[in-house]
């Protein structure tokens, strides 16, 4: 009997600006390949003032995708020209996921289903604390905190340089989250059991500031959205300190499932040979 999915267009793309970098082609081919699925991912590098355009075309059929991801600077834009979002979507203000289903361009945002799914995929239990502190108040820690407050962190300190920005991440996920600017991080970080980097700090291995991970919570767990290199400085201090980290390239990998199974049916798994596929790809371009 024939898969009726056989007439389905499995042509998916990742959209930004530039896009020339993204590994989501190396991470969908891979699922597409292991799966036998004959499909294909491409990149599609569109300036923010194409962006219209480039969805107007995705809705009407005329670019023959069946949907794809969304990458900076496009997040809040894709969420505003969506014809459906869902309540996850709506209170980020941001989407990095579309697809065609029923004549509309749906949206979501799977950014904070990537960061919860790498820690439990590499360090079960990590949640089970009440206090979190989030570095940086930019557009990836507002995935992370709306994710910490759901699995029920009961105080979630955003700490950033420009103490406005934390202020309006506060006042748009509740009571739970309270606001610092940077010359507080110090007396935040004492007894807190989580602790993630979701700024650019130590990025490409550049020099990333001393903190007292030792004032942390025992068994307090560090993680870090940035993955090149795959222990940044800020893991290499927390290791130093004796807490469990874990790295920031399986946000990438558990982000992008969603998506794939929505485009091509199936749901792919995130394993090690995948992991070792990217971090190859990282090492060869460092």
């Amino acid at each position: 009997m024939s898969d009726s999915r056989e007439t389905i267009n499995h042509r998916a793309f990742v959209v930004g600006y530039p896009i020339k970098h993204s590994r989501s082609p190396l991470i969908h081919g891979y699922w597409l390949k292991t799966l036998g699925i004959a499909g294909s991912y491409e990149k599609v590098e569109v300036a923010p003032e194409a962006f219209a355009d480039f969805i107007a075309g995705l809705k009407s059929g005329d670019l023959r995708f069946c949907g794809g991801n969304v990458t900076i600077p496009h997040k809040e834009a894709a969420y505003r020209l969506a014809d459906e979002t869902d309540e996850l979507t709506d209170e980020l203000g941001a989407a990095n996921t579309l697809w065609l289903e029923d004549g509309k361009l749906k949206a979501t945002n799977t950014d904070g289903i990537g960061f919860t799914a790498n820690l439990d995929d590499r360090h079960r239990g990590w949640d089970r604390g009440g206090r979190a502190v989030v570095l940086g108040a930019g557009g990836a820690s507002r995935a992370i905190i709306q994710a910490l407050r759901e699995r029920g962190f009961s105080e979630i300190h955003v700490v950033n340089r420009s103490l406005d920005r934390a202020e309006e991440l506060a006042d748009r996920f509740g009571a739970k989250v309270c606001a610092h600017a940077m010359a507080d991080l110090n007396a935040v970080m004492g007894a807190a059991d989580f602790f993630v980097n979701t700024t650019s700090l130590g990025m490409g291995g550049e020099p990333a500031p001393q903190l007292p991970f030792d004032t942390l919570a025992p068994g307090a767990v560090v993680t870090d959205i940035v993955y090149v290199p795959l222990k940044t400085s800020f893991l290499q201090q927390a290791e130093r300190a004796g807490l469990p980290t874990v790295d920031g390239l399986g946000m990438l990998l558990h982000q992008a499932v969603p998506g794939f199974e929505k485009w091509f049916g199936k749901r792919p798994v995130v394993d090690e040979a995948l992991r070792a596929l990217i971090i190859a790809d990282v090492e060869a371009h460092a």
